[in-house]
């Protein structure tokens, strides 16, 4: 029996203000709160709170068989408490149903997986408690920052205790492959993978408006027709897109809630079901192994990282932020804990990008963005070199966090022995 597995991404960054040269060391508070504001709610109302009603309304008209995941960053997540604390509320809801499932990411929607393995892992933990903390629930599968994947992240992936991660099916990576199947990673065969169909997912999220495709207008019956139609052994298609597809980027008037909302009836009709991704991975073994030595994500045609750190500014940014990594997870400054979790947002390099026009910067240039955050970063720095100075060295400085990882063992072990004393003695 065919199955669809949707997708959702949800994310957004707290953009920085205008920060000048002259502002550093003055001024320690970096962002755009009017922007940030102003962007949320207007996606909120458009996108947001009518698509969750939607879901909603087809899980309750679909008799449960309507299934759908999501993950939301942790800045997404915040943005939402500030903002929009309705639109918490009907995650909640959702929450509730065994019909949506939340996914595990970057806490910061970050590109720690690409330079800081440490911090990649701390995100993930991050995130995984702020979904439980919110939703109740402890994520099962893993979703990187824009679907990036390699060889060199499904082990901390896999260490982080998750047996099942979603990526891109980039054409390069599978060649005559078809993203259709459950896979497995090439160095831990015990990660499976699932493969976004690019075609499918591509045709509501970037061609669903547009008038000038041959497809126009794209109606479910026919959408539904055509995955009905694929080949016997085509058993499963991965469609992931953002959820801004639902009213942002593609309005309302475009008839796209109409068409999400016709889904599940021309799926019944034509025998395809909906899957979660732990379902799926729950029932299904590995058809093959997948090996990607070159980190791919779900980005432009080349499918790959180049957007965030394909030229010299992003590249330099990155090196400078991953260079002080170690100090800041020694500070215990709440403030500079915060910074460093949104300064890290994928977004912000992305701003920096000169293969294209960007739609979505804040910035009159890459040149722009990149001088606007260096300044941030550069007081930001000053603030972290206070509590550690650039003369504790690397070496003196990594028997510290050895030290401190060491004693926080010795504190769960004790807090364990503690509490078998304890059960014991109420016997």
């Amino acid at each position: 029996m065919k199955t669809i597995c949707l997708y959702f991404q949800i994310h957004q960054p707290f953009r920085l203000r205008r920060y000048r040269f002259f502002d550093i060391g003055n001024s320690h508070y970096y962002y755009d709160d009017f922007r940030n504001e102003e962007i949320f709610h207007r996606i909120a109302e458009k996108c947001y709170l009518p698509a969750n009603r939607l879901i909603a309304d087809l899980i309750a008209g679909s008799g449960g068989k309507f299934r759908v995941a999501f993950s939301i960053s942790g800045t997404a997540l915040e943005q939402m408490e500030i903002y929009s604390p309705e639109l918490l509320d009907s995650f909640r809801e959702l929450a509730r149903s065994e019909n949506v499932e939340f996914l595990a990411e970057t806490y910061a929607h970050s590109l720690a997986s690409l330079g800081d393995a440490e911090e990649f892992r701390a995100q993930i933990k991050k995130h995984r408690d702020e979904i439980y903390s919110l939703f109740g629930v402890r994520p099962k599968v893993f979703r990187n920052t824009e679907l990036i994947y390699s060889d060199d992240i499904a082990e901390p992936v896999y260490e982080s205790g998750f047996r099942g991660m979603l990526t891109e099916g980039a054409r390069h990576v599978l060649g005559w492959k078809s993203p259709n199947r459950v896979y497995a990673s090439a160095v831990r065969p015990q990660l499976k993978l699932l493969l976004k169909n690019d075609r499918f997912s591509e045709d509501l999220s970037a061609r669903f408006s547009d008038r000038s495709w041959n497809e126009y207008p794209l109606t479910a019956d026919k959408y539904i027709a055509r995955i009905a139609s694929t080949p016997e052994t085509e058993q499963l298609f991965n469609l992931f897109m953002n959820y801004e597809v639902l009213g942002a980027m593609h309005t309302a008037e475009t008839g796209i809630f109409e068409f999400f909302r016709a889904m599940p009836r021309f799926a019944e009709e034509n025998g395809i079901s909906f899957s979660l991704p732990s379902e799926i991975f729950r029932t299904n073994g590995a058809a093959d192994t997948v090996s990607v030595p070159y980190p791919m994500s779900w980005v432009d045609e080349e499918k790959d990282c180049s957007s965030w750190l394909g030229n010299a500014l992003q590249q330099e940014a990155f090196r400078q932020i991953c260079r002080i990594s170690g100090r800041v997870r020694l500070c215990e400054d709440r403030r500079i804990g915060q910074d460093w979790i949104y300064l890290q947002s994928s977004d912000h390099f992305y701003y920096m990008n000169t293969k294209h026009y960007n739609l979505f910067s804040p910035y009159d240039s890459p040149y722009d963005a990149f001088n606007n955050y260096m300044n941030v970063l550069s007081d930001f720095m000053l603030r972290v070199e206070a509590q550690f100075p650039e003369s504790i060295g690397n070496e003196e400085l990594n028997s510290l966090l050895t030290t401190i990882r060491n004693q926080a063992k010795e504190i769960k072990l004790l807090e364990k022995q503690l509490e078998r004393l304890k059960k014991n003695e109420r016997k």
